[in-house]
């Protein structure tokens, strides 16, 4: 029997960051150590964001940090997020936190030993003989990986009920200390959010979890990542990814879909995790879509940035929420250099 997702949620922290108002930050940071910040601007105008969220404030970044600061930034956000966006899935899917087999609790943006579902266990209900399942490393492909992850361990153990939390929270590692075009990316695009869903075998639910597939380019791992040094994370974008989803997507969703008997013409809808504005651009062009028609991509894409793993779970909430059944093929890229696919049927 496949995994059913019985419910999908989505949370944001409460700090607003609107792009004009990111640029004037970033210009008051850089701008007085950096002499050529003004020929770096263009990048905040052009990411399609109009908003996007964060666990702390403007002032927050405003003096150097730390892995200490960062580290305790990152823990108190994320189990906050962890509780609310739990409790919204549990909540949709009419299941008690006691029922719940295993969590599966993906993010790239943080370290915690313990990791963060161990930190909330004990208030929110959960049973002490739940089985956790942290994970580290996916970045951007983890909320599709994730979802994979989690739906495998539910048909392991039919009739269980898997919770997967998916947090990101990508504003932490600002740099002010570097000038590079990879932080100034992160700057303009990244923002922090959590998703999470429920999967089990029994039920109907929202759609049934169908394939599950990745696929891997060799010798790719410099293409995007985390340099770690003394003061945190560093972005590492040393490749143009719209360019690779131009050119190497289709082939490999191709590829992935061939080995289940599938072909393009199977898929009806599509949820792309949307890296940013030329990478939505990409993807239609990629999968032969008319121009414009990533509707959801763009509207996640300008209200909350790019967070990273949960977005594309942002996306297929949407997509889910929509009148229509048929096939849905959802893909998102990540370090490795990795897609991640998974389709579902509505």
């Amino acid at each position: 029997m496949p995994a059913k997702l019985l419910s999908l949620a989505t949370a944001s922290p409460p700090n607003v960051l609107r792009t004009e108002d990111v640029m004037r930050e970033a210009a008051a940071i850089f701008a007085r150590r950096h002499a050529d910040f003004e020929r770096l601007i263009p990048v905040f105008a052009n990411t399609g964001i109009a908003t996007r969220h964060s666990v702390r404030p403007y002032g927050w970044f405003r003096a150097d940090k730390g892995w200490p600061e960062r580290t305790e930034a990152f823990i108190d956000g994320a189990s906050a997020l962890f509780q609310d966006v739990a409790r919204a899935a549990l909540s949709k899917a009419a299941v008690d936190a006691g029922d719940i087999g295993t969590i599966v609790m993906v993010s790239s943006t943080g370290v915690a030993t313990p990791s963060i579902e161990a930190r909330v266990l004990s208030g929110m209900g959960f049973r002490d003989t739940v089985r956790r399942v942290p994970v580290f490393g996916l970045g951007c492909a983890g909320g599709v990986s994730g979802l994979s992850l989690a739906a495998r361990l539910a048909v392991a153990e039919p009739g269980s009920k898997v919770l997967l939390v998916v947090i990101e929270l990508c504003t932490l590692a600002f740099r002010p200390d570097e000038l590079t075009k990879s932080n100034i990316i992160a700057t303009a695009l990244f923002g922090d959010g959590a998703a999470a869903a429920v999967l089990s075998t029994d039920g109907e639910g929202l759609a049934a979890v169908e394939h599950m597939g990745e696929h891997t380019w060799p010798g790719t791992t410099d293409v995007m990542g985390w340099r770690m040094d003394p003061q945190g994370f560093g972005a590492i974008f040393s490749r143009s990814i719209p360019d690779l989803a131009l050119a190497d997507l289709r082939p490999a969703a191709d590829g992935f879909l061939s080995r289940h008997g599938l072909t393009l013409p199977d898929i009806e809808s599509y949820s792309f995790h949307p890296g940013g504005a030329k990478v939505i651009l990409a993807l239609e062009q990629a999968f032969d879509q008319p121009s414009g028609s990533l509707v959801h991509e763009r509207e996640v894409l300008a209200g909350f940035g790019n967070m990273s793993a949960p977005t594309a779970l942002f996306v297929l909430e949407r997509g889910l929420a929509e009148a229509g059944h048929g096939r849905r093929l959802v893909s998102a890229l990540g370090p490795g250099f990795t897609a991640s696919f998974l389709t579902v049927l509505q």
